[in-house]
């Protein structure tokens, strides 16, 4: 009896930590990173049902002043978002009907310069861990130590993310400064090679002899 006890424990754990894993790996989230380049627009589109509680995310990476025109519109064409010139940014709604619902990206004021935009667009939120709906019991000490390294994960896998935005960031400002040192370098040594030359023909110039020739006219 106890060794029988002893497997159905162990066989519930192990499918308590099955279903952890299960869940762990469908829980992905609606993130992309794409180059947005310049006099450019790109749209993206989502069907949501109507009570869906969405989130959108982005962030400029790399390009120009980090800002990039952003809109969102409900499957009527009614403007639920929109911001201009914007390095990062957070929207959350509810959508009020059934529908396609549109979110672009336009970098349209921009002539030269493409960016490399990040967005994270979550709809709905994820389901629990363990429903409680069909219990009769609250959740157990392994659930909820269970529940409790989920949220912690969660809030690991966004640390992760920020930081690997922040990071990627930071190195595009480093490169681009690195590249107008180099060149203000260059410009530099070009117009102290110019004045440096320009000075030795004026010394030059102040100590020549000048040679004077006289005419004379006969009678």
């Amino acid at each position: 009896m106890k060794m029988l006890q002893c497997l159905v424990n162990g066989s519930r754990v192990g499918s308590l930590l099955s279903l952890f894993l299960l869940i762990l790996g469908c829980a992905t989230a609606s993130e992309i990173t794409f180059e947005l380049p310049d006099n450019a627009k790109q749209c993206f589109y989502e069907d949501i049902t109507q009570g869906t509680k969405c989130t959108l995310e982005f962030q400029v990476i790399t390009g120009g002043h980090y800002d990039v025109d952003c809109r969102l519109e409900d499957p009527n064409g009614i403007v639920l978002y929109k911001e201009m010139k914007k390095q990062y940014d957070s929207f959350t709604f509810t959508a009020t009907q059934n529908g396609t619902y549109k979110f672009c990206f336009s970098n349209e004021f921009s002539t030269f310069t493409h960016k490399t935009v990040y967005f994270d667009f979550q709809v709905g939120e994820d389901p629990p861990l363990f429903p409680s709906e069909n219990r009769a019991t609250a959740l157990t000490q392994m659930e909820s130590a269970c529940v409790s390294i989920h949220e912690a994960l969660k809030s690991v896998i966004d640390y992760q993310t920020h930081f690997r935005l922040r990071e990627a960031q930071g190195r595009s400002r480093a490169e681009d400064l690195n590249t107008r040192v180099a060149y203000w370098s260059v410009g530099e040594a070009i117009i102290l090679l110019v004045v440096s030359i320009g000075q030795v023909f004026l010394l030059k110039s102040f100590f020549s002899d000048k040679r004077t020739t006289t005419t004379r006219v006969g009678s």
